[in-house]
């Protein structure tokens, strides 16, 4: 299997890419792709004690500029290592794509580069967030600030085969993400998407509050992209927060620091549920190959995580099974 990897998107590249291409290359048996500059990764890695001869390059000239409007990518953007890479991917190159560059211009030039499915309108971003139960999909979180109900409804269905494709469950739960549970709740475009998503085939358990999100009582959470990334950019600062007052609690003292021994797996393993790095990234759901969006500040671990979702999204046959369901 060979999986395209921008060496030269996020705040740490190309060092944390070429580390965590390792780490996959030697762990999941992936042949790796790396595109950008052929010089700069062969002389990073050597100084760094990283073997890559293994690893094929295709050379790109230019870094893609995350402060470019995204449909740039198409036209001067055209030779970056991010437009290179899923040009690389529409070509049969490689099996899946990832990159922690530009989401807007990932999002732009997977469209337009690698395609849609037929018959799906729009790709949608799809972080997969932690919860008391397990894991839970939220789609969109940020591609499509506006939305109608029926791509709601393939959004649904998109992730639904995500869920259990890769994660292994069966007639995943999916919910509405609404300002309230009854079915009278909501704007036009909640009101007709319940209607629809109540007919789809999909295992549709109705709305979801969003304070409901955490408990783990739904597998999918629906909704646009406006809402989603609000709703994920608050999880992810929750998320940060109760982290940095745990720190606090159990930094304050001699007593402090003896209770923290006496429940340190414990700590661990939150930390653990609560780390972006471990899920990877967030699937690029609706394209016709895999592609990941990893974090943009992700370090070697979560990069080998995100090569590890793209691996198991190939494997699972997401995309056969979305374009079935379709």
């Amino acid at each position: 299997m060979n999986i395209i990897v921008d060496a030269f998107g996020g705040d740490n590249a190309p060092l944390e890419v070429i580390k965590g291409c390792k780490i996959a290359e030697e762990n999941l048996g992936t042949n790796i792709i790396l595109t950008g500059d052929e010089e700069i990764i062969k002389k990073t890695a050597g100084e760094n004690d990283i073997d890559i001869s293994r690893m094929d390059i295709i050379h790109a000239d230019g870094v893609f500029d995350i402060h470019d409007k995204p449909t740039t990518i198409l036209k001067s953007g055209k030779n970056t290592s991010l437009a290179v890479g899923l040009k690389a991917l529409s070509e049969g190159k490689g099996n899946a794509f990832l990159s922690a560059g530009s989401t807007g211009a990932l999002v732009a030039g997977a469209t337009f580069i690698v395609k849609r499915i037929k018959g799906i309108k729009r790709a949608a971003l799809a972080p997969v967030l932690p919860t008391e139960k397990g894991r839970l999909m939220l789609i969109d979180g940020g591609a499509n600030i506006d939305c109608t109900s029926d791509m709601l409804v393939q959004f649904a269905i998109m992730a639904s085969a995500y869920m259990e494709k890769v994660k292994g469950i069966k007639k995943p739960r999916v919910g509405l993400i609404n300002v309230g549970a009854e079915d009278t709740k909501g704007r036009e475009l909640e009101l007709e998407a319940y209607k629809l998503l109540s007919e789809a085939p999909v295992n549709f358990c109705g709305n979801l509050e969003a304070r409901e999100m955490p408990k783990g009582n739904f597998d999918v959470a629906v909704t646009d992209g406006f809402t989603g990334n609000v709703a994920l950019k608050l999880y992810e600062g929750m998320g940060a927060f109760i982290g940095n007052k745990m720190k606090d609690i159990f930094s304050g003292g001699i007593k402090s620091k003896l209770s923290a021994l006496m429940v340190l797996g414990k700590i661990k393993a939150l930390r653990k549920q609560m780390d972006y790095t471990e899920e990877g990234g967030a699937v690029l759901m609706g394209v016709s190959k895999p592609v990941i969006k990893a974090h943009g500040s992700s370090d070697a671990k979560a990069f080998y995580n995100a090569i590890r979702q793209a691996k198991a999204c190939v494997d699972g046959g997401v995309i056969e099974a979305i374009e079935k369901s379709i």
